[in-house]
Order: structure tokens, then C-alpha cells, then sequence
């Protein structure tokens, strides 16, 4: 308990020392590891320190992100009281076998308990879900797209699973005890999703993330749209539109660092290849593109004739197009978002 007290002093005293790094805060999100162990009275300390310190806008998107064993039913009143008005939960799955495969600590009725729990209070609610499971078959995962569905939350946020170095997965991937995720099945699984939602009044916003209207995640949106933001606590990231910095992510250094004044971190000067490079992966990724205006005049008329020779060939096979002033992927091309991004990257310029 004095361990949470003292990060969560420390939390307290990094906003207050970066007072000075933002104009006007529009989103606050309390996410990375599992925020939802804080206590209420810890999360308004919180909020009402950043309203203390910078000029907040009218009301502002808070999102507090917790998984299903983490939101007892009897707390979400209590988190709307606290000034939370967005909660990210995540389910993953509403299926047994497929949260023990992926090592979740929750079950598929904590899941359900949860969500049924969270719609009566909060009226903006995201989950997250995955697929590209091993042994997931394409009727189940229709039937979590169901479940989703019938739930009545607003937006749904989705990621094909990935094997991550030193985990319980990887160990049975290695060993053979499950297959390998498929990209081909991902792929499959990716384009029910996405036909399912839109046929459902979902907009398909940006590749992960699907929303009514007026649910779009306005916190995440500002990053894909390269708008500047402020991290707080361990490994948390900045970015100013220049200049890129994260906090250290050792917990006893970091705290140390604010104990003393001197904030520990890291500073990358984003080079001008940088920045164009992250503008294309950013807007392809989104249901705006990328404005060609804005990369030409944030890079000159080189740079968008260098974008736009290097898509001419997926404009011709009906993976990317240019509409309403914008380089964009077409349906068939949105799943190869990523991978055409890289193609019209920089980098590629002596090739």
C-alpha cells in the first residue's frame, strides 16, 4: 500500500512539473497496466490535479481502461462520480478456452457480468477483442462479434493476436503444443469483423477500431491525427510534434527522479523522414488518410510527389485511392495497412 501511495504521489508531482507542456488538455486517459487498482479516491486526486494544473477544456474525453476481474459491479457508479465518463474494458473474449489460451486471469462470465454491469452506468464503453486464435473457428468468432453487439457498447476496438517473446504463449508455440497464429486465418477473421460491424451501423474509423457515430475515441484520435500529447508515470510517452521523450520504465528510478526534481527520460529529435513516415502510417491506418495538403506543406512539393509516385502502383491495383483530397486504402487494402504505409516510407527513397 505505501509503494501505490508514493507512485501515485509521484504521478501528482510529474503533472505538476510539466505544467508548462500543453496549451489546452481535451482527452485524459488512465491506461497502461491496469489503472483500475487505483482507488476512487486516488483517481479524482488525480484528475483534480490535472485541472489544477492546466487549462482543461469543457468536457474533456476521461477514459479509465480495467480488465473484467479488475471492475466489480458495485464500483462503476462510483468511477462516473469520480469524473470517469469513458471506460475501456478488456473482454477479449467471450469464450473459455481462448482467454485460458491467451493466460487472461478473467473468465468468459466475469466478462459478461462485467459488460451487462458497465452499460447501465456509462453510456461510452470500449472493449477490446482479439482474433487470429489459434483454434478459434470462424462461427465463434462470429458469436464474440455477437455478444458484442447485443451488448450495446459504442465502440469495439480489435487486434489480431500475437505472439509476444517470454510469454506463456510463446513457450507453447515453441514447444508445438498450439499451432502458430495464422495470418491468412487473421486475415479471414479480420474481414468478418469488419463486414459484421459496418453492416451493424459501425464506421470503421480506423484499422483496430470500429464506432457509432459519435463514439470515435477522441483521445486515440489525436495521435493518429499527430496531435501533441503528455504521458505521466513509468514508460509513459510524450510527443510535442517535434520531439518524441519517455519516462524511464524502472518503477524505483522513476520515482526517485520525481522525488528529486529531475524526471527521468529519454528525448528522440524526430528527423524530418521521421516525421513524414509517421504521417503515412498514421493516416493510412485512419478513415482520413493522409491529407495531401498537409504533407504538402509540412514537407514541400518533393515529398508529395515522392508519396504519390510510390502509390501509383497500389492505386492501380485497388489497394490504395485518392479521394476528397486524401491518399487512402480501399476496403480490399485496409488489412495491408501497415505493410503499404512502409512502402511509401522514406527510407525506400534510394531503392
Amino acid at each position: 500500500m505505501a509503494k501505490k501511495e508514493r507512485m501515485v504521489k509521484a504521478l501528482a508531482d510529474e503533472i505538476r512539473m510539466r505544467r508548462t507542456d500543453a496549451d489546452k488538455i481535451q482527452t485524459i486517459y488512465f491506461g497502461g497496466g491496469t489503472p483500475s487498482v487505483l482507488s476512487n479516491a486516488e483517481i479524482s486526486f488525480l484528475i483534480k490535479t490535472v485541472y489544477d494544473n492546466f487549462d482543461v477544456s469543457n468536457n474533456p474525453e476521461i477514459t479509465l481502461e480495467g480488465n473484467p476481474d479488475d471492475l466489480p459491479d458495485t464500483r462503476f457508479e462510483a468511477l462516473k462520480q469520480c469524473g470517469i465518463n469513458r471506460l475501456s474494458v478488456g473482454i477479449q473474449s467471450f469464450f473459455d478456452e481462448d482467454l485460458r489460451l491467451m493466460n487472461r486471469a478473467h473468465d468468459a462470465c466475469q466478462s459478461l457480468r462485467a459488460l451487462n454491469a458497465a452499460v447501465q452506468v456509462f453510456d461510452n464503453i470500449s472493449i477490446d477483442l482479439i482474433y487470429g486464435i489459434p483454434g478459434l473457428s470462424h462461427e465463434r468468432w462470429k458469436a464474440n462479434i455477437d455478444y458484442a453487439l447485443a451488448s450495446g457498447v459504442p465502440h469495439i476496438s480489435t487486434y489480431a493476436l500475437t505472439v509476444e517473446p517470454r510469454t506463456a504463449l510463446h513457450k507453447m508455440v515453441r514447444e508445438r503444443q498450439i499451432a502458430e497464429p495464422s495470418e491468412e486465418l487473421a486475415a479471414e477473421q479480420f474481414q468478418i469483423l469488419t463486414d459484421n460491424l459496418t453492416q451493424n451501423g459501425f464506421i470503421h474509423y480506423e484499422l483496430s477500431n470500429f464506432a457509432r457515430p459519435g463514439y470515435f475515441s477522441k483521445n486515440n484520435s489525436a495521435y493518429w491525427l499527430g496531435k501533441k500529447y503528455i504521458g505521466i508515470g513509468p514508460s509513459a510517452h510524450s510527443y510535442d510534434g517535434i520531439s518524441r521523450s519517455w519516462n524511464i520504465a524502472n518503477n524505483a528510478i522513476y520515482l526517485k527522479g520525481i522525488e528529486s526534481a529531475n524526471r527521468n527520460f529519454e528525448l528522440e529529435t524526430l528527423s524530418l523522414p521521421d516525421r513524414y513516415n509517421e504521417s503515412v502510417m498514421t493516416g493510412l491506418r485512419t478513415i482520413w488518410g493522409v491529407s495531401l495538403k498537409n504533407i504538402k506543406t509540412a514537407f514541400g512539393d518533393g515529398m508529395l510527389d515522392y508519396m504519390l509516385s510510390r502509390a501509383e502502383r497500389f492505386i492501380t491495383a485497388g489497394l490504395l485511392e485518392i479521394k476528397d483530397g486524401a491518399l487512402r486504402t480501399t476496403q480490399t487494402g485496409k488489412f495491408l495497412a501497415d505493410g503499404l504505409a512502409s512502402d511509401l516510407f522514406l527510407v525506400n527513397l534510394g531503392e
